[in-house]
C-alpha cells in the first residue's frame, strides 16, 4: 500500500502548458457546490475578502490502491501531503488576510468529509462532480481511465476576481508555503 502523506523522490514534474494562463481577472462563476460542512457553498460569498481555492485531481484513502500509473503522471500524486500542508499553514494563511481556504475536487462529499474528518482539516472541500466550476472557466482537467480530473492548481481570490493562479503546482507538499511566500511579496508592495 502507498503512504498518501509521503510523495516519491522521483515524481515526474508538470510543465505548464498555458491551460490556466486565461484566468487571472476573471470572476468567479456564479454557482453553487456541495460542501463538506453539509451545505451548498454559494460562490458569490467569496465576493468580499481574499480567498484560497486549491483545486486536485483526487485523494486516496488508506488501504485503497491509486488508479494505475499514478506515480507516473506528473502532477498527480501528492493531493493528501497538500492537504496537510494547508492544514499545516491554515493559521498562517488567516493572518496573511486570507478569509477562506478551501479544496475543491471533482470527488463525493461523502468522499471528501472521509478526508477531512480523517485528517481533522480546519477547512472544508467543495464537490464539483459535474466539473462545473472547470467548465466554466475552462480550467485544466485531464482523464485516467476514462475518469475525468482536475489538475492541480490555486486560485487566489480577491472580492470576487481571480487575482492569482499558480500553475502547475510542484511539489504540493509545501504549496501552502508557497502561496505564503507570494502573499507576503504581495504585501511587502503594497
Amino acid at each position: 500500500m502507498t503512504d498518501l502523506h509521503q510523495l516519491p523522490n522521483d515524481l515526474p514534474v508538470p510543465v505548464d502548458d498555458g491551460a490556466a494562463a486565461h484566468l487571472v481577472g476573471l470572476e468567479l462563476p456564479r454557482l453553487r457546490l456541495p460542501s463538506t460542512s453539509g451545505k451548498e457553498m454559494d460562490l458569490t460569498q467569496l465576493r468580499d475578502g481574499r480567498s484560497v481555492l486549491y483545486f486536485y485531481p483526487l485523494t486516496g484513502r488508506p488501504g485503497v490502491d491509486l488508479p494505475a500509473g499514478w506515480d507516473s503522471i506528473p502532477g498527480a500524486r501528492g493531493c493528501t501531503a497538500e492537504a496537510c500542508d494547508f492544514a499545516d499553514h491554515f493559521a498562517e494563511l488567516r493572518g496573511s488576510g486570507i478569509d477562506f481556504v478551501c479544496g475543491v475536487s471533482s470527488q463525493t462529499t461523502d468522499y471528501q468529509r472521509e478526508l477531512v474528518d480523517r485528517l481533522r482539516l480546519p477547512f472544508v472541500m467543495l464537490s464539483d462532480v459535474t466539473f462545473a466550476f472547470a467548465d466554466a472557466l475552462k480550467m485544466p482537467t485531464f482523464d485516467v481511465n476514462g475518469q475525468r480530473l482536475y489538475k492541480r492548481l490555486t486560485l487566489v481570490v480577491d472580492n470576487g476576481r481571480i487575482e492569482h493562479v499558480f500553475y502547475p503546482v510542484f511539489p504540493p507538499n509545501v504549496h501552502a508555503s508557497q502561496v505564503l511566500a507570494w502573499l507576503t511579496q504581495q504585501t511587502n508592495r503594497e
